[in-house]
């Protein structure tokens, strides 16, 4: 639209600039070496503008011939490098699908094309991973280190390579030296960050949590959960020797995180070995409101060691009306109470977990008062001890298919931080229906975890996680699976008649 009007409105100039000379008549002399030439002002100006059209197009000749060989380098580097990039595209679509003869091509046709390219390097390097040629992958990354703009981009492929070849070390340092030339990549601080939780370098790995937060890199909330983690890790390795400096970390790891059970349980017992009860039944108090958890409840109960039963079961009846009554509280309720020798008191706290299907803790529990009440050799007590064998798991400390007794800070198997979850792990084998014959009461065979002892046996069927590949993301879990009890187990005595009729269903 706009080029019509100005080409309008030049047309218009052009038509009034030749009336206005028509109007306009004149002549214009040439005098030159003795010759003078006489012609009107209208031949004149058409002299002028055939003159410079004629001139332009012997400029555009000769210009035209002059610049023909780098008009033919340039067209021909502008088709090699459409090649390349073609070529490049391509090595990169056969990488993704997992062609390794296809990207190898590729590879190799855009490197001789392209020469060597950051992308170039890169696409050769994944075509050497996916055909399983480590030589050449880590030869392309150390070429890519070399260059200072693709350095990072290097560091991080000699990293993933480390970690296939099982050379921890070198991981290590490349990934501490990515840190410092790029403090914000997020590989190389989770790397290091593995790293000194592996060492057990708690002060460094909060620094290195700190400046994660001051980039940016994390959520504040996550920031302090780790950093409270750290501190409970560390005031749990100098609890023993330490225990001043381990109270002050404790303290601090349940001021960031209220919840976290371990900073208070560690935190509870540090005070309370220095008699400050209440400073520490109102740290365990405040953490039992909101996750109820048994050692919680051991050390609340035995805050004062010359307490009697009597006090501790009024401690556990404080925790229950804390919580709400939570499981958790009944149990607690029921040990005390058969400590106390008030049975009736605690098979009454239990009297509600019992309607479904009782867990294995319940079960042992009610098992545990029948031993106490009627003796070792009570039928009861066997009978409860058969459906604990066979009843619903309790919650443990699960990381990654791992369950274990104790907490620990980082996972046995990804080395993750904060790992560790206080949860029921998943029934692999539902126990069997209520009206089928008791299982025997036979003890079950402690397997041992990646860290702690576990408390029902589990095995591991999948082999070990892999380091992910340079553009794979993710690794493989474990799973969890049931240990067989030994077949020669013997089997329990069938119960009488008088013991079916008092079974507590």
């Amino acid at each position: 639209m706009w080029r019509a009007l100005v080409f309008l409105a030049l047309l218009a100039v052009a038509a009034y600039a030749a009336v206005w000379i028509a109007d306009h008549p004149g002549s214009v002399t040439v005098v030159w070496n003795g010759y003078e030439i006489g012609m009107s002002l209208a031949i004149a100006l058409t002299g002028v503008l055939v003159a410079a059209i004629v001139i332009g197009l012997i400029w555009a000749i000769v210009t035209g011939v002059i610049g023909l060989p780098a008009s033919i380098s340039r067209s021909t580097r502008e088709r090699r490098r459409n090649k390349g990039l073609a070529s490049l595209s391509r090595g990169m679509i056969a990488v993704g699908s997992g062609d390794p003869l296809a990207a190898r091509r590729h590879a190799g046709d855009a490197e001789r094309l392209l020469g060597s390219q950051p992308l170039t390097l890169l696409l050769k390097a994944q075509a050497a991973q996916i055909s399983g040629d480590r030589d050449a992958a880590e030869q392309a990354f150390k070429r890519m280190a070399d260059d200072p703009e693709t350095r990072v981009l290097g560091l991080r492929g000699l990293f993933v390579e480390a970690r296939r070849r099982e050379d921890e070390g070198a991981a290590r340092a490349y990934a501490t030296e990515a840190a410092r030339l790029a403090p914000s990549v997020t590989w190389a601080n989770e790397a290091v960050l593995e790293a000194q939780c592996a060492d057990g370098e708690w002060s460094a790995a909060q620094e290195t949590v700190e400046r994660r937060a001051a980039l940016g890199l994390m959520d504040k909330n996550a920031a302090r959960r780790q950093r409270a983690v750290l501190l409970t890790a560390a005031a749990q390795s100098r609890e023993a020797g330490e225990p001043e400096t381990a109270t002050e970390q404790a303290l601090k790891a349940v001021k960031l995180a209220p919840e976290l059970v371990p900073a208070a349980v560690i935190a509870g017992r540090l005070l309370a070995r220095r008699n400050d009860l209440r400073k520490a039944a109102k740290i365990i108090e405040a953490t039992w409101k909101s996750t109820p958890h048994p050692e919680l409840a051991k050390v609340y109960l035995n805050l004062r060691s010359g307490d009697s039963a009597r006090d501790r079961m009024v401690r556990a009846e404080t925790l229950a009306k804390i919580s709400s009554w939570d499981p958790e509280s009944r149990l607690v309720i029921a040990q005390a109470a058969s400590e106390a020798k008030e049975f009736g008191r605690a098979r009454e706290a239990l009297a509600p977990l019992l309607d479904d299907r009782p867990t294995a803790r319940v079960c042992r529990m009610m098992a545990r008062i029948e031993t106490a009440e009627h003796g070792p050799d009570s039928g009861r007590a066997r009978e409860w001890l058969s459906r604990a064998a066979r009843a619903p798991r309790d919650p443990a400390w699960v990381a990654d298919g791992v369950i274990s007794e104790r907490w620990a800070p980082v996972s046995p198997v990804s080395g993750r931080l904060d790992a560790f979850v206080w949860k029921t792990p998943p029934e692999i084998l539902a126990g069997p229906d209520e009206d089928e014959a008791p299982a025997p009461a036979t003890p079950e065979p402690a397997v041992p975890a990646r860290i702690e002892t576990m408390p029902a046996p589990v095995t591991s069927d999948s082999p070990a996680p892999s380091t992910p590949g340079f553009l794979e993301t993710g690794a493989g879990t474990p799973t969890v699976a049931p240990t067989p009890a030994p077949a020669n187990a013997p089997a329990a005595p069938a119960p009488t008649n008088t013991e079916r009729s008092r079974r507590i269903a």
